[in-house]
């Protein structure tokens, strides 16, 4: 090959590398309203968000990419993180009621509510049933982290934390990751036996843009969406940012795996309304 045109296409090879995009678009711009966020699928691997359409909806995507309306909750609730325990049984973080709502496909039901949150935000749900949600104080820069029982009632884990957001629990059930937004911090704890809560360390700090919705694999990486930067950031359990998955959208807000097939990660995009792709 001629050196010449060598030196002049391998910058350019490069540049393209470089912005190379991941994702596909899943659910187009403006199908869901532009605060989509809680993605969650069910074992039959139809994907949940919230806010189909308007704001205090949830919207159901099938395999296909067919959406259609699933639930609309009571007046005055908007969901936020949507989870499914291991019955299958969903889970929806209701911000503005301070509530979390549990829906089994054919009843709505008041799960918990707890006038002392700020405004819950995202969940994760452990084996035995038992939820951690975090609760940002957007204003103010700060949070709390909320653990309630498989009977709804509720008790602090910490409070005085920066603006929490995402929540997750490991695979093996011994770690409780929680990250905080504009701090750009992500926390572990290991978990006991009874889901206790101690040695809570750093994993990771990011130097730029934001902290949303973040999800573990099989393998215990972090998959977390980068608010701003339109990227997914994949982080190792010891805390090393292992890959940056480009994204179509600037402004992630959440992430989840397929339960049917756990190489699909679908994101939900806010200000698009749209749902992305990433086939890992």
């Amino acid at each position: 090959m001629n050196l010449l045109f060598l030196s002049l296409t391998l910058p350019a090879f490069s540049l393209l590398a470089e912005h190379q995009i991941d994702s596909t678009d899943f659910v187009t711009d403006g199908v869901f309203h532009a605060a989509i966020e809680g993605p969650a699928t069910d074992k039959n691997g139809y994907l949940y968000a919230v806010n189909y359409g308007v704001e205090g909806t949830i919207g159901k995507v099938s395999p296909k990419g067919e959406v259609s309306l699933a639930l609309t909750l009571p007046k005055g609730s908007i969901g936020n993180g949507i989870r499914f325990d291991q019955k299958g049984v969903m889970y929806i973080a209701d911000y503005t009621g301070h509530n979390i709502w549990r829906y089994d496909g054919k009843q709505l039901q008041l799960h918990a509510h707890q006038p002392l949150m700020f405004q819950p935000n995202d969940l994760t749900i452990a084996n035995n049933g038992v939820i951690f949600a975090s609760d940002p104080d957007w204003k103010n820069r700060k949070g709390q982290l909320w653990r309630i029982e498989t009977d709804g009632s509720s008790s602090l884990v910490e409070t005085e934390m920066g603006t929490t957001n995402g929540v997750e629990i490991s695979p093996d059930q011994t770690r409780l990751y929680v990250n905080e937004s504009a701090q750009r911090r992500v926390w572990v704890y290991d978990l006991d036996k009874k889901l206790q809560t101690s040695n809570k360390r750093l994993l990771i700090q990011f130097p730029d843009f934001g902290l949303d919705g973040m999800r573990c694999d099989a393998a215990g990486n972090l998959y977390i969406a980068r608010y701003g930067k339109g990227v997914v950031a994949k982080v190792s359990p010891d805390g090393k940012l292992l890959k940056e998955y480009k994204l179509k959208g600037e402004f992630p807000t959440n992430v989840t795996f397929s339960q049917k097939d756990p190489g699909l990660l679908y994101v939900t995009m806010q200000k698009r309304g749209a749902v992305e792709l990433i086939k890992l």
